[in-house]
């Protein structure tokens, strides 16, 4: 039984010392594929320091790696992406993804037509003050049963306007022509010179001008003017809003054009910690196939190489969820050959160690936040209301005069000469003969002959010489008044301006809380930057670490005192500190990027013009 112990023992002895020997000389023959491993190591380092973050140079590199995976997939194909031609791509600096976004943008696109609506509105109300021409020619035939038939023609004309002192005026040019005998009194009465014939035709033209201003309520302000200076308010907060809307839609370009520099940049970390992976299958089935390693290790390398291509799946997936993200910013149109193409970001993430000031920032928000200046618009327009409301209340005295000059004519159908009339003619006279026989002879009634003169020269034609008539020295006539309107008790007048001044209590109470809200946003942004830069000066140092470590452990694992599992492990490690560098740095270009958006620097930062709408006095 001893002996059999010292038999098994000799055995075990001897198979140690082989396979120790054996490994020496497995790690003799692969020590060349160990370096290649190592040289892809630091590469990739060397890639994420000094390098642009990516390139188009960089995507061909990692297309013609096509060696096939565990999964049977080449890395071609894992990294290719549905509805996106690879080979089509579109370079893009930052600064062109802003102003392709500037030209194309649906959103901004809305805004800038909400402010030209604007200026439509404005000029519809300005049209309140445009003249107003009415021309109105007529008409009139009249008859009755026994009496001929007369016939009228008027064409009476205006120019009205209203004036910016919340009066109004009228110019009227007036012409009549009429055979209707009630109608000739009316234009003859106080008139002297014209006798009148049956059947013969007046006519009547006048000129002149009518003016009517407020004197007390409507002096300063009316609803009109009211309106035009609200509108004017309201086309400035467009103009706010177009600008808030600009600055948002530029931010959230900067966050995706640096979301998509990450997610390319992942993508090939995910590749190279593959690559390494797939080297190291590589260097197990050399050790399996000298022995030096039992087939089991297969297993797990190939399970490490199909979580790296998970890893790198998900990765890639992530690059074409970023770079939607940013065509749905830069394109117009859904239906744009764009969407197959492959944007390739070259800008690569800034850097700065300078902090920002508190202080400066919170002064340029102040000054620039579209929303503040919104508010304060929305101030400068209860003003106006308060001032109408106000005016409103108080009595309306208005001043009216007019200034006419009147012109008429006569168109005699006879001869024009003195003649003399009867009296008493017609009925008249039959009851002057019937009365004239009950009195005495002495008493009777006479009818004697009265004297017509003739028409006066000047007072003879048709429109032609009523017109001439109205430059004559006794043409004119003028008239001028005041008219009084109080309102008994004014409730409509006194609750709007009750209203307004509650508005103005609750705009300022809106203000404070946005000041508040923007002060805590500017605070949160300067100590975001703050924090994602030193964060880029911790995942460094860790990136730095890691690649000692996986160095050492690669050393160790050349001479056979590591393993798989461990060399795994500090791969991995050194993956995901690549990835929280490149994270860190793109968060930090992210807040700088937010930063501009919350103290509205965005146009100045970079170089941006926008014009305000034209105020057209």
């Amino acid at each position: 039984m001893k002996m059999f112990h010292k038999k098994v023992q000799f055995l075990v002895l001897l198979f140690a010392l082989a396979c120790f020997f054996g490994t020496d000389v497995f790690a003799q023959d692969v020590r060349s594929k160990l370096q290649i491993a190592k040289a892809n190591i630091s590469s990739a380092s060397e890639d994420s320091r000094e390098t642009k973050a990516i390139s188009g140079e960089i995507l061909a590199e990692t297309q013609v790696k096509a060696a096939p995976n565990s999964s049977g997939y080449s890395n071609t194909t894992i990294m290719s992406r549905v509805g996106v031609q690879n080979s089509d791509t579109l370079t893009l600096t930052l600064d062109d993804a802003i102003r392709k976004a500037l030209q194309n943008n649906n959103d901004i696109e809305v805004a800038r037509n909400d402010i030209r609506l604007q200026e439509t509105q404005l000029r519809s109300l300005r049209g309140a003050y445009d003249p107003v021409l009415n021309f109105t020619p007529s008409l009139t035939r009249n008859s009755s049963t026994g009496n001929s038939p007369t016939m009228d023609f008027r064409a009476n004309s205006n120019v009205s306007q209203n004036i910016g002192t919340g009066g109004s005026f009228q110019v009227f040019f007036n012409n009549t022509r009429t055979e209707n005998s009630f109608t000739q009194a009316q234009l003859t009465s106080g008139s002297s010179g014209i006798t009148g014939s049956t059947g013969s035709a007046f006519y009547s033209t006048s000129a002149g001008i009518q003016f009517t201003q407020p004197l007390f309520k409507d002096l300063g302000i009316d609803g009109t003017r009211r309106q035009i200076k609200i509108q004017k308010k309201r086309l400035q907060q467009s103009d706010a809003d177009f600008r808030r809307q600009t600055i948002e839609i530029i931010s959230q370009v900067q966050s995706a054009y640096w979301d998509l520099v990450f997610a390319l940049r992942d993508q090939q970390n995910r590749l190279a910690n593959l690559n390494l992976a797939k080297e190291n299958l590589r260097q197990t089935e050399a050790k399996i196939e000298a022995g030096a390693s039992a087939p089991l290790a297969r297993a797990e390398v190939n399970t490490e190489v199909a979580n790296r291509e998970s890893d790198l799946l998900t990765a890639t997936q992530q690059v074409s969820i970023a770079e939607n993200t940013l065509k749905t910013l830069l394109l117009r149109d859904p239906s744009a050959s764009e969407w197959k193409t492959s944007i390739v970001p070259t800008d690569r993430p800034a850097y700065s160690d300078e902090p920002i000031d508190l202080e400066s920032a919170l002064n340029d928000a102040k000054q620039n936040r579209p929303e503040l200046r919104r508010l304060n618009l929305e101030k400068e327009i209860n003003e106006i209301d308060l001032r109408y409301f106000k005016n409103q209340t108080k009595p309306q005295i208005d001043l009216t005069a007019s200034f006419s000059l009147n012109g008429i004519s006569q168109a005699i159908t006879g001869d024009n000469v003195d003649r003399y009339i009867s009296q008493f003619t017609g009925n008249e006279e039959i009851l002057r003969q019937k009365l004239n026989t009950l009195l005495a002879p002495g008493s009777q009634i006479p009818n004697p002959s009265i004297l017509v003169p003739a028409t006066p020269n000047y007072l003879v034609g048709g429109f032609g010489q009523s017109i001439s008539n109205i430059f004559r020295s006794d043409a004119p006539n003028y008239s001028i008044g005041v008219t009084f309107s109080f309102p008994l008790g004014n409730r409509t007048a006194q609750a709007n301006l009750a209203g307004a001044r509650v508005s103005q209590e609750q705009i300022a109470a809106q203000t404070r809380s946005r000041e508040q809200s923007v002060i805590a946003e500017v605070r949160n942004a300067v100590q975001a930057v703050e924090t994602s830069r030193q964060r880029v000066l911790t995942a460094r140092k860790a990136r730095e670490n890691a690649e000692i470590q996986l160095e050492g452990e690669q050393k160790l694992f050349e001479v056979g005192r590591s393993t798989t599992f461990l060399l795994f492990q500090r791969e991995n490690s050194l993956a995901n500190a690549r990835n929280a560098e490149i994270r860190a740095e793109t968060d930090y270009n992210k807040s700088l990027a937010d930063l501009q958006r919350v103290t509205s620097t965005t146009f100045l930062a970079n170089n941006i013009q926008v014009d305000s709408p034209a105020d057209d006095n």
